[in-house]
């Protein structure tokens, strides 16, 4: 059985048992997530669909761990003016792993 989830504004295909990297959600380690987004359904061959999402599935995940990605660093520059600036960023994540789908 699978599940298409949609979370953060992203779409995820999930199995049980599979961990995945999600933008930040606000539960902490060892704490239960539950997505009530869910697009699409697979079993043995048969498909449910949403419209936009399948009424009465359910995605239930624990969290694993929060942290942060790798450093992306952002060079703007203009020519001939003088204009340089220079940043970093590192993009907030949430390590969850599937439990259950409930559809």
């Amino acid at each position: 059985m699978y599940a298409v989830i949609e979370t953060g504004g992203k779409q995820y295909r999930v199995q049980e048992g599979d961990v995945i990297f999600v933008e930040k959600l606000p539960q902490n380690p060892d704490e239960t997530v539950e997505f009530d987004r869910v697009l699409l359904v697979g079993k043995d061959g048969e498909i449910k669909v949403g419209n936009p999402f399948v009424p009465g599935a359910r995605v239930t995940a624990k969290v694993l761990e929060q942290g942060k990605g790798p450093k992306i660093l952002v060079f703007k520059y203009k020519a001939k003016s003088n204009y340089r600036r220079r940043y970093g960023h590192r993009q907030p994540f949430t390590k969850v792993q599937i439990e259950a789908i409930q559809a």
